[in-house]
């Protein structure tokens, strides 16, 4: 690996490139490494859909300062709505 190679915009040493290498030598438990997941939590035991919505800038502004007075984000405000709508 040159000097002029990064990851993430962060230059890649020989020595940090040795320590990787240790590192792997004696192999990964691959189960704790299966643990860890990437991206956003599961909401359910199955995987959630994205919904594309349109709506104006004041039903955002309103849903907005909902979820601020609440401590909620923008999307529970809106799957609380569903949920007591289709209730």
């Amino acid at each position: 690996m040159s000097a002029e190679e990064t990851i993430n915009g962060v230059p890649v040493s020989e020595d940090q490139i040795g320590k990787w290498a240790a590192e792997a030598e004696p192999g990964y438990d691959v189960e704790a490494l299966k643990k860890r997941s990437r991206g956003r939590p599961g909401r359910g035991a199955e995987p959630s859909q994205v919904v594309a919505l349109r709506l104006t800038s004041e039903e955002l502004a309103a849903i907005d300062a909902r979820a601020a007075k609440e401590g909620k984000t923008r999307s529970e405000v809106i799957r609380e709505a569903l949920t007591t709508f289709a209730a």
